[in-house]
């Protein structure tokens, strides 16, 4: 979404409202890949403080990922805050040390400052409900729907050793 910043530029006490939604395309991040059917809406201010401008923000909406035990699509809602400084190409060499977001002319893109705060905020991993039993190691049957008849006897050679000590530990 691309937001005409002229406005404010030029008004060193500027400041405008937003309230758009974002459309975005499908990213990959971590193995995992996110959609977003409905888009995100963001919502908050930016505000020319004289060298610079603050984008304050709150972004919302759902997402489709996949359950990390089941791999079920499924659907989760998203809330974060943005806060960003904003700064043209023609005055960054002031902020070298800084965190900032350059942008050139007057209008700024800001799908890739929302898909970036996304990804900064999301969890590691999402579950489609809490108790989600996952999918058996051996077939690859869904445990949620119905067990299986493999056998959980084996162990995996690296953990033996614990096996044997937490074995022991029982019978003591």
């Amino acid at each position: 979404m691309i937001i005409d910043l002229s406005s404010i530029i030029k008004d060193y006490d500027g400041s405008m409202q937003l309230c758009q939604k974002c459309s975005f395309e499908s990213t990959d991040f971590l193995g995992e890949e996110f959609s977003f059917p409905d888009g995100l809406l963001v919502n908050g201010k930016i505000t020319n403080n004289t060298k610079s401008l603050q984008l304050q923000a709150n972004v919302s909406g759902t997402v489709q990922v996949h359950c990390a035990r089941c791999c079920k699509p499924m659907e989760t809602s998203v809330n974060f805050d943005i806060s960003e400084v904003l700064v043209r190409d023609d005055n960054a060499d002031e902020f070298v040390d800084e965190d900032v977001v350059v942008f050139s002319g007057y209008t700024l893109d800001i799908d890739d400052i929302v898909i970036n705060n996304f990804l900064m905020n999301i969890s590691a991993k999402f579950l489609c409900k809490e108790d989600c039993k996952g999918l058996c190691p051996e077939c690859g049957q869904d445990l949620n729907v119905s067990e299986c008849n493999c056998s959980n006897d084996e162990i995996d050679p690296r953990w033996a050793a614990l096996a044997e000590i937490m074995k022991n530990s029982d019978t003591e």
